[in-house]
């Protein structure tokens, strides 16, 4: 039986051309499959929508699972976390109370914008919605937080929260009764 000769490199036989032009195109293919697995960062958009938390920072900023800073807008809770800051009197309840309203929903959160999308720190302003309830009105109800309501964003949403931080201090709750206890006590 006689032999072919070689192709001469740089050269592919009209057989071979349709074969490696498949493995180039499933490469190609791979390459762009491995963006997904590369880290784009914090989205510079996030549009009304139900997303995961991956953790609770503080009683009113959440990290959610795509890298975005959420600040509840128009609320402010007691210091936890702030560098060079002590924790103030009741921001370890409004951290778990934030922590457990989202944990109890799944780690889900349904975000609403009103006013300004960022503020100064690059986080999103949001209305925290948590299985149906509204997580920045449920904190200034029970007490774990103060309004801010100074900023830019629509009077019927400021009313709301104002109404709610007006229940809590008639019931004196939270930062509008007495401080609580210290933790370990004193001999």
């Amino acid at each position: 039986m006689a032999r072919r000769p070689p192709i001469p490199l740089g050269r592919l036989s009209r057989r071979r051309w349709p074969r490696w032009l498949v493995v180039l195109l499933l490469l190609l293919a791979a390459l762009r499959g491995l963006d997904a697995l590369v880290p784009t960062g914090p989205p510079e958009r996030l549009e009304p929508d139900t997303y995961a938390v991956d953790r609770v920072v503080d009683g009113d900023t959440l990290l959610l699972a795509n890298g975005a800073w959420v600040r509840l807008i128009g609320v402010d809770t007691p210091e936890t976390v702030r560098p060079e800051h002590p924790v103030e009197p009741f921001g370890p309840e409004a951290t778990e109370f934030t922590r457990r309203l989202i944990r109890d929903a799944g780690w889900r959160v349904r975000l609403e914008f009103d006013g300004p999308r960022k503020d100064r720190f690059d986080r999103f302003l949001a209305v925290v919605w948590v299985d149906g309830r509204m997580l920045n009105e449920e904190l200034l109800r029970a007490g774990l937080a103060r309004p801010r309501t100074e900023f830019r964003f629509s009077p019927p949403l400021k009313a709301r929260l104002r109404a709610a931080a007006e229940e809590a201090e008639e019931a004196r709750r939270g930062i509008h009764g007495p401080l609580p206890a210290p933790v370990g006590g004193t001999r």
